[in-house]
């Protein structure tokens, strides 16, 4: 469901007589969690053997929460909402007309984005998943004091104990103790599995269901890519890896940038440079992950790319084959503007035309090696296999450079600073 060609790339030959040794011994410290971090190696056959019977459950909640609001607050940060923002706008669009749309808050601290959400909510009905393991985590725990309050007041204890709803840890921590007392219910997060590979654990599934997504079929693309991708070493994930583990190591690039020309696929970007910059960016190494969407950022960025200094950054494009949806230029008359000459072709084709003129300026005219990702299309099965292929494919860029993919001991750093500051106790 996604082909990696690397025909833009001139590591195509390096990409072919890579250390097969090498990657075979990763693959088994992947099958048999030998390798750093294995103690977070639970996502790895997730798709194929998750709680059916939490997911039963969660299917009943979501849908008596779904018809009794039109919003619904995602309270958290990091891999606590951006695989479910990802989904969702990827799957059903930016202007989706479904009965329950999803907000997201708890990313962050901003006093006017709070205060306009708090006066947004007025006269609307709502309710509120909580998500994150600890419950002390600061920007999602001040939202949820704001949004549980306004909720309780509007609504009196007994509606928001059954529109509130928390995914946390099974047994301890505050969050945990929080929904025990206040008889919210909850749903868990599995100890083996890390915020950024969370999507398909009740971090984001239930938020989904809640919003309408068929997550049976997400599943079913998951299962497809963890049947196709985990037990070879001869597939497009691996070579994806490899290929971007040459350019970085070898041709000393710096930085990738993940782009896309379809603008529902922003927060799937989003969501890969968490996965990426916290899996790989430590102990001096890793790849700078950024994101653009074209055609967009080429009259912003474009110029840079295509002349700016060399040897810095190279492309990773995302090639979705099929829309969901496509419409035609229509014809003018007058053609004042000088577009009749389009209306022979959809906007998809003017877009797909687009993609191979970028590549070609910016490869053979602007010597940035592009690597392309063909999606077969943006769906909930779709999205299921892209995110496993993503996470094995940075599964084995860490090990590749010889870091632990699945730690992030470097955010604690700004946490600490932070509490300080703040004069929190302890701190």
């Amino acid at each position: 469901m996604i082909k990696t060609k690397l025909n833009f790339t001139n590591i195509e030959k390096e990409v072919e007589l890579f250390d097969k040794t090498r990657l075979e011994k990763i693959k088994e410290m992947i099958l048999k969690k030998t390798g750093q971090g294995n103690d977070f190696l639970g996502w790895v056959n997730w798709p194929s053997s998750f709680n059916n019977e939490e997911y039963k459950a969660m299917k009943i909640s979501a849908e008596n929460l779904r018809a009794e609001i039109n919003y619904l607050l995602v309270i958290g940060i990091g891999g606590s909402y951006l695989g479910t923002r990802a989904a969702d706008d990827m799957i059903k669009g930016l202007y989706s007309k479904d009965k329950v749309k999803l907000i997201y808050v708890g990313n962050t601290m901003s006093s006017t984005y709070i205060s306009q959400l708090v006066e947004f909510l007025g006269d609307k009905e709502f309710g509120i998943v909580n998500i994150s393991k600890s419950g002390t985590t600061t920007e999602p725990g001040m939202s949820f004091r704001v949004f549980e309050k306004l909720l309780v007041d509007k609504k009196g204890e007994d509606v928001a104990k059954k529109r509130i709803i928390a995914v946390t840890d099974a047994h301890k921590g505050a969050l945990k103790k929080l929904a025990d007392s206040k008889g919210y219910q909850t749903f868990t997060i599995p100890d083996d599995i890390g915020g950024r590979f969370s999507v398909f654990t009740p971090v984001g599934v239930y938020p989904l269901l809640v919003s309408g997504i068929n997550i049976d079929n997400v599943f079913k693309g998951a299962k497809k890519a963890e049947k196709e991708l985990l037990k070879n070493i001869n597939n497009d994930a691996v070579k994806y890896a490899v290929s971007r583990y040459i350019l970085h190591t070898d041709k000393n690039y710096k930085a990738e940038a993940l782009v896309s020309y379809e603008l529902q696929m922003q927060y799937f970007a989003e969501w890969w440079k968490q996965l990426f910059g916290e899996s790989e960016g430590k102990d001096g190494k890793g790849l700078f992950p950024t994101s653009m969407i074209f055609s967009t950022d080429l009259h912003s960025l474009g110029q840079f790319i295509q002349e700016g200094t060399k040897g810095i950054i190279f492309e990773t494009i995302i090639d979705v084959k099929t829309p969901q949806k496509d419409i035609n230029v229509p014809s003018n008359k007058e053609d004042l503007d000088g577009l009749n000459y389009l209306t022979n072709k959809s906007f998809h084709e003017i877009n797909s035309i687009a993609l191979k003129g970028v590549i070609d300026a910016h490869v053979n005219s602007g010597s940035v090696p592009n690597i392309i990702l063909e999606f077969d299309k943006m769906d909930d099965e779709m999205f299921g296999y892209a995110v496993y292929f993503f996470e094995i494919v940075v599964t084995y860029s860490g090990y590749l450079l010889d870091v632990n993919p699945f730690n992030q001991p470097g955010v604690e750093i700004y946490k600490n600073n932070m509490f300080k500051l703040l004069k929190k106790p302890g701190y």
